[in-house]
């Protein structure tokens, strides 16, 4: 874990409960801000569509990209926050 963001850290180090989604890595104010505005208000449910996409990171980061204007960055923290929670709790 020594390499990991303190952001990152925190969100593996407990369950997913019902943290917001701004809580998941890689998720900026205005990207959260888009995702909320489509239903994606809490981290378990960008999770679920994660899981949706049977943890395909590739697609998940361009479904970030095309649908909610994530940047690369953004959107390759975010994939890897949500593959390394399913590694830690599932």
């Amino acid at each position: 874990m020594d390499h990991m963001s303190p952001r990152l850290r925190a969100f593996l180090s407990e369950p997913i409960g019902e943290k917001d989604v701004v809580w998941v890595d890689g998720i900026s104010h205005e990207l959260a801000i888009n995702l909320v505005t489509k239903g994606f208000n809490k981290a378990y449910t960008l999770l679920g569509q994660f899981l949706l996409m049977h943890k395909n990171e590739a697609e998940f980061q361009k479904w970030l990209i095309c649908c909610f204007g994530a940047t690369e960055c953004e959107a390759q923290e975010s994939s890897n926050c949500l593959k390394e929670w399913c590694t830690c709790f599932l």
